[in-house]
C-alpha cells in the first residue's frame, strides 16, 4: 500500500480549496433517466440491492441500509435514517418507511413515505471518477413540517478480504462554521476517514474518558420545508493515497473539486450507460419482459467492471456483489478467472470487444510461468503474498475456458492481431493443458486444481467429465487460433487430439447402460455414476456433441433435475443429495444456461426455452435487474449467502438467447453468420439489432411467412443454416419450418413453491408426425399452444383436446394428466 492513504467521505456542497467552510445543499435535479430501462416495484426490506462500478460499490437491503466500498475500502455500514417533527412526539424510523425502490441502469432510487415526508435515496458509481472517487449519493427531502432527520452509521475503516486491517477506527469531531465533518482515526497516522454533511451537527460522539463502547455515527440535519424545500444533500467520496493528499488543503481541493463536478459525474455515469445500450446488441421480441432481461443481462455484467488498485491501470470483470455484513467479503467482489471467460461468451455476442480484451490481457497478465491460467485475484493480492495463498491457481477449468474463450472472440471479432500479439500465453496455456495427463488417457485431468466441484462427498475426483469436455472444445479451440496464426502444425496436432478426446470420452465415460455419462473417472479407470448436469458443457461452443445423450437429456428435462426455477447439478437420487449446499444439489442460473443451450443444439427447443425463460425472470426475483448466484433445490428461494448480483448468472440469459434460441454462430473471417434459430411458435418476428461481425455491427429481421423463417440482414454478410433445405435469394435466408409447432407458457413461482409444473421430456419430428413427452403433476390440467404453419395441413390430435373448429394459426390444446402421486407421463402426438 503506499504510503499516506487517507479516505474521505464528504455530504458536502461549495468549500474552500483550503479551509471546509459550511457545507450547503445543492439545488435539487430529477433523477429518472427517460428512455433507459426501469425497474420500478414495491421495496421489499429483506431482498438486496446493489450499485457499482469501476471503482466502488454500495450494496445494502431495500429498506434503505447501506454499506459503501471505494475499493478495496469499506468505509461505513449499517447506514440507518431516523426522523423526528416538529409536534409529533412519535420518532419515526425512516427505513421502515421504505415504499418502492426504482432501478436504473445508472442509479439506484429508494423512496421512504411517511404521511408527513418524503425522503428519496439516489444511489449511484461514478463511470469515470476522478481518482479517489467510487460511490456516491444524494438525499431529497419533501416535507409537510419542520423535522430532524438522523443519519446513523457504523464506521469500518477496512481492507477487502484478505488484506489485514487495523483496530476499529476512533472518530473525532473536526467543527467547521455552523457545520462540521468526522475524522476516523486509525492506530496508523497515514490511514483515515473523514464525513461530512451539509449542515449537519454531530451526533453521539463519546469523550476519551468514557468507558469504550460501540457507538453508531450521527449526522443530524434539520429540514425546514419552507427553506429547504427543492434542495438535495450529496454524499461524496474520495481517496487520498499519497503523504502529499493528506493535508487538509489536499483534501480539501479534492472534495471541491467532487463537489464542483457532482451533477456532471451523475450525468456521465447515466450518458454511459445510454451509449452502452446504444453500441450493444438488443433484442427486439413480442416479449417485453424477455427484452427487458436481456437488456438488463447486459448491464449488469458492465456494472461488474472495476479498475485494479491503486493504479487504476486494469480493468476486469468481478464475479459479483452481496453484501458483507460483518467480514470485509462483498459476494465475490474480487476477479476471477472461470467465471470471467464463460462470461465472456455473452460479451462477445453482443459485442464489446475492448472488455474481451481487458479481460484477457488481465488474465494473461498473472498466468503462471509454466502457463496455468488463474483462478482467482483478490482486489487486495497486491497487499498479501497472494501466490502463496491456496486461492489464485486453485481451479483446473481455467486453462480450457481460456483457449475456447480466445477463439471464440476470434470468431467473432475476426481480431487476428490481437490473438497473435498473444500467442505466446495462448501456446503456454496449451502446453500446460497438454501436459498434465497422468493417466495416459489423453484427457487433462483435476491434478492440478479443481474441475468444477470443490468438495464432493465420496472424495475429490481425479478427471471429471465437465474438465474432460471443456478440453475437447479446447482442442478444437486452439485449432482455430493457430490455423488464424498461422501455425499449422499446431493446428493438426490440437484438431487431432480433439477428435482423441472426444472418443476416449464416449470409451470411458458412457456408462454401460448408455442412459447417462459419468461424473467422474478415477485413476484406475472406475467412474463415478452420479448423474449430473455436468455433461450439458459438452455442448456448449457448438463444436462438440456427445454421441449418446438422448436419454440424458430427457432425464435433465424431468423434475428429476429441472425446478420450476431452474436446474439442479445433482439428481436426487444420489444418496449425498442435499438441496442447499453449495455443490451437492443446489439450482445455479449457470446450470440452467449450459443446460438451455445444450438442448437447443439438440433439438430440445421447448425445454430449452423454458429454461432460458427461468433465468430470464430471475431478474425480477431478488437484486432487481441482476440474476442471483444459487437456490434452494427444493423451494424457490436463494440461499442466505448466495451472491445476489452474479456476473455468470446473468451471462447466462444472453448466450442461451443469441447462441440458442436465434442460433447465431460466427465467422468473421468470411464476413459470414450460421443461423439455426427456433423462435417460439407464438412469435411471427423479431429482431437482432447491432448484432457484432468483425470491426462492424449489423441488424438481422427474423419473419416467418407460411412454412418458411426468413431472415433478413441490414448490411452485407453471407448467410447461411445447417437446416435442411435452406436456401439464400436475394440475401435473405430462408429457413423450412415444419407445419406443425407447439409452444409453453412460461412463469416463476411464487417465493416458496416447490416443482409442480409441466415438463418437456423430449420432442421429435419424423416425417408428418410430432411426438411430445410430457411429465406433469397427477390430476393437473395443461394448456400449450399449437402452431399451425401450413393452412392444408389436416390435423389429428392424440393425448390431447384441440378444437377442430378453431382454424387459426394459434390454437389451445388441453392436456390431462389424469391420477396418481407426483408427476405422471404423457404422450401427446400431433400428425397431419
Amino acid at each position: 500500500m503506499k504510503p499516506g492513504l487517507i479516505i474521505v467521505l464528504l455530504f458536502a456542497s461549495a468549500m474552500s480549496a483550503q479551509v471546509l467552510g459550511d457545507l450547503p445543499a445543492l439545488p435539487y435535479f430529477a433523477p429518472e433517466q427517460p428512455g433507459q430501462p426501469l425497474i420500478r416495484s414495491q421495496a421489499i426490506t429483506e431482498r438486496p440491492f446493489s450499485v457499482t462500478g469501476p471503482r466502488g460499490a454500495l450494496l445494502g437491503q431495500q429498506d434503505g441500509s447501506f454499506e459503501t466500498w471505494i475499493f478495496p475500502w469499506k468505509i461505513l455500514s449499517h447506514m440507518r435514517i431516523t426522523a423526528e417533527m416538529k409536534d409529533y412526539d412519535v420518532p419515526i424510523d425512516v427505513n421502515q418507511q421504505a415504499a418502492s425502490i426504482d432501478v436504473q441502469p445508472g442509479h439506484t432510487t429508494i423512496t421512504f413515505s411517511h404521511a408527513n415526508f418524503t425522503v428519496r435515496e439516489v444511489l449511484f458509481a461514478p463511470q469515470h471518477a476522478p481518482d479517489g472517487a467510487g460511490a456516491l449519493a444524494f438525499y431529497q427531502i419533501q416535507a409537510v413540517r419542520p423535522m430532524t432527520l438522523t443519519f446513523s452509521f457504523t464506521p469500518q475503516m477496512q481492507r477487502m478480504w484478505p488484506a489485514l486491517s487495523d483496530d476499529r477506527p476512533s472518530p473525532e469531531w473536526i467543527k467547521t462554521g455552523q457545520s462540521g465533518f468526522y475524522v476516523l482515526h486509525l492506530n496508523l497516522p497515514d490511514q483515515a476517514a473523514a464525513l461530512a454533511m451539509p449542515t449537519a451537527e454531530p451526533g453521539t460522539l463519546a469523550p476519551y474518558q468514557e468507558r469504550p463502547a460501540n457507538y453508531p455515527l450521527q449526522f443530524v440535519v434539520h429540514f425546514d420545508p419552507a427553506t429547504d424545500s427543492g434542495k438535495m444533500y450529496p454524499l461524496l467520496m474520495t481517496v487520498g493515497e499519497t503523504a502529499a493528499t493528506t493535508t487538509g488543503s489536499a483534501l480539501a481541493a479534492k472534495l471541491q473539486a467532487l463537489d464542483g463536478g457532482f451533477r456532471d459525474l451523475y450525468r456521465d455515469t447515466q450518458d454511459h450507460f445510454q451509449k452502452f445500450a446504444a453500441g450493444h446488441m438488443s433484442i427486439e421480441t413480442p416479449d417485453p419482459a424477455l427484452n427487458q432481461a436481456f437488456s438488463w443481462a447486459e448491464v449488469a455484467i458492465d456494472q461488474l467492471r472495476v479498475e485494479t488498485t491503486p493504479s487504476h491501470a486494469e480493468t476486469a470483470l468481478v464475479a459479483g456483489f452481496y453484501s458483507s455484513g460483518d467480514s470485509t467479503r462483498p459476494g465475490f467482489g474480487w476477479f476471477f478467472g472461470r467465471d470471467a471467460l464463460w462470461t465472456l461468451y455473452a460479451v462477445n455476442s453482443y459485442g464489446d470487444f475492448q472488455l474481451t480484451r481487458d479481460e484477457l490481457s488481465f488474465l494473461i497478465k498473472r498466468q503462471s510461468p509454466e502457463g496455468k491460467m488463474m483462478h482467482e485475484w483478490s482486489q487486495t493480492a497486491d497487499l498479501v503474498d497472494w501466490k502463496r495463498l491456496p486461492y489464485p491457481y486453485a481451479s483446473a477449468d481455467a486453462n480450457p475456458l481460456f483457449l475456447m474463450a480466445g477463439n471464440d472472440y476470434l470468431k467473432v471479432s475476426g481480431d487476428t492481431q490481437f490473438i497473435q500479439a498473444n500467442w505466446e500465453a495462448l501456446e503456454r496455456a496449451w502446453n500446460f493443458e497438454t501436459s498434465h495427463d497422468s493417466d495416459g488417457d489423453g484427457i487433462y485431468e483435476n491434478t492440478e486444481g479443481t474441475g468444477w466441484v470443490e468438495s464432493w462427498p465420496p472424495g475429490m475426483p481425479h478427471q471429471e467429465i465437465y474438465l474432460a469436455a471443456l478440453d475437447q472444445q479446447a482442442s478444437t479451440a486452439m485449432a482455430g487460433l493457430a490455423r488464424a496464426t498461422g501455425h499449422s502444425d499446431i493446428a493438426q496436432q490440437a484438431a487431432t487430439r480433439a477428435a482423441t478426446i472426444g472418443a476416449a470420452i464416449e470409451k470411458e465415460y458412457l456408462l454401460p447402460d448408455g442412459g447417462f455419462y459419468a461424473f467422474s473417472r478415477n485413476r484406475d479407470g472406475s467412474t463415478d455414476p452420479s448423474p449430473t448436469i455436468f455433461p450439458t458443457v459438452a455442448s456448449w461452443d457448438g463444436s462438440y456433441r456427445l454421441q449418446h445423450a438422448q436419454p440424458m437429456l430427457d432425464r435433465w428435462a424431468a423434475a428429476e433435475f429441472s425446478t420450476d426455477w431452474g436446474t439442479r447439478d445433482l439428481s436426487p437420487t444420489v444418496s449425498f443429495y442435499d438441496p442447499i449446499s453449495y455443490h451437492q444439489g443446489t439450482v445455479w442460473p449457470l446450470y440452467t444456461g449450459w443446460a438451455s443451450l445444450a438442448e437447443y443444439r439438440n433439438g430440445r427447443s421447448l425445454s430449452a426455452y423454458a429454461h432460458l425463460m427461468q433465468n430470464a425472470d430471475l431478474t425480477w426475483a431478488q437484486d432487481q435487474g441482476a440474476v442471483t448466484e444459487l437456490l434452494s433445490g427444493e423451494f424457490f428461494a436463494p440461499l442466505g449467502r448466495s451472491t445476489s448480483h452474479q456476473l455468470w448468472s446473468s451471462a447466462m440469459i444472453i448466450s442461451p438467447v443469441v447462441r440458442g434460441l436465434f442460433g447465431l454462430d460466427w465467422d468473421a473471417a468470411a464476413h459470414k453468420l450460421m443461423l439455426s434459430p427456433s423462435l417460439p411458435a407464438e412469435w411471427d418476428q423479431a429482431k437482432l439489432h447491432h448484432v457484432p461481425l468483425g470491426g462492424g455491427d449489423l441488424d438481422l429481421e427474423f419473419r416467418r411467412e407460411g412454412t418458411a423463417l426468413l431472415v433478413r440482414p441490414s448490411g452485407d454478410v453471407v448467410l447461411g443454416s445447417p437446416t435442411p433445405g435452406s436456401s439464400v435469394s436475394g440475401g435473405v435466408l430462408r429457413i423450412p419450418l415444419p407445419a406443425v409447432e407447439v409452444g409453453l407458457a412460461r412463469a416463476l413461482p411464487e417465493a416458496g413453491a416447490i416443482t409442480q409444473q409441466m415438463k418437456v421430456l423430449n420432442q421429435e419430428y419424423s416425417g408428418n408426425e410430432l411426438t411430445l413427452r410430457l411429465s406433469g403433476w397427477a390430476g393437473s390440467h395443461e394448456t400449450i399452444d399449437l402452431r399451425v404453419n401450413d393452412p392444408r395441413a389436416k390435423l389429428h390430435v392424440e393425448g390431447a383436446e384441440v378444437s377442430q373448429q378453431d382454424k387459426s394459426s394459434l390454437r389451445p390444446v388441453q392436456i390431462d394428466f389424469g391420477g396418481g402421486e407426483g408427476y405422471v407421463e404423457k404422450k401427446v402426438k400431433f400428425t397431419w
